[in-house]
């Protein structure tokens, strides 16, 4: 049987989320699917956003500066074919399929495509396990109805670590948090209990 979470992780660009998602799919036992951005960085300038799906690790651009056809959205212009080929049909895939849907994120970006907020919904109305990430400032229904129905956590750089380990305890795993062990301290345990 397996482990049933429904979680929302919310707060600011730039201030963890995907890499705690990503962190997360390497604990918890679920068969998982679904969406997640990541930045596109070229000589450590961000230039654009890639579009991951979790199942099969195919690829595409979200947004980029570059691009010319598509909805904008501040610098960046979407490529709504991607986001429909990869991430709708990512999401839509691992509600029929995976023990848990992943969607990262929901913001202003992905609410340009037509089809994403009805996959999101479907994701809502199964009984699978939910790992959905929102902009804090996302104002949207679809993401207010996130906030509302999934247990909320709200992600700072103060505790990011920490909720990592809360949330993987929402999903009924249990984290022990590995301390940086100096050379000078090997032989001493290596495990904070927290």
């Amino acid at each position: 049987m397996p482990i049933k979470g429904r979680v929302a992780i919310t707060g600011r660009p730039g201030v963890g989320k995907t890499t705690a998602i990503e962190r997360l799919l390497g604990i918890l036992p679920l068969s998982a699917g679904g969406m997640i951005t990541k930045e596109i960085r070229v000589c450590g300038r961000r230039v654009g956003f890639s579009l991951v799906d979790v199942a099969t690790g195919e690829e595409g651009v979200l947004a980029h500066l570059h691009r010319r056809d598509g909805p904008r959205v501040g610098r960046y212009t979407v490529d709504l074919r991607s986001l429909v080929e990869i991430g709708v049909r990512a999401i839509r895939h691992a509600v029929d399929a995976c023990d848990l849907v992943v969607v990262d994120e929901i913001a202003p970006m992905e609410l340009t495509s037509p089809g994403f907020v009805p996959a999101v919904e479907e994701a809502l109305a199964s009984d699978k396990s939910l790992l959905i990430s929102t902009h804090a400032n996302a104002d949207h229904p679809i993401a207010h109805r996130v906030r509302r129905e999934l247990t909320l956590f709200r992600m700072k750089l103060s505790n990011r670590d920490r909720l990592i380990e809360e949330i993987a305890a929402h999903f009924g795993v249990a984290v022990r948090r590995v301390r940086q062990v100096s050379p000078s301290s090997r032989d001493r345990s290596s495990l904070d209990d927290g």
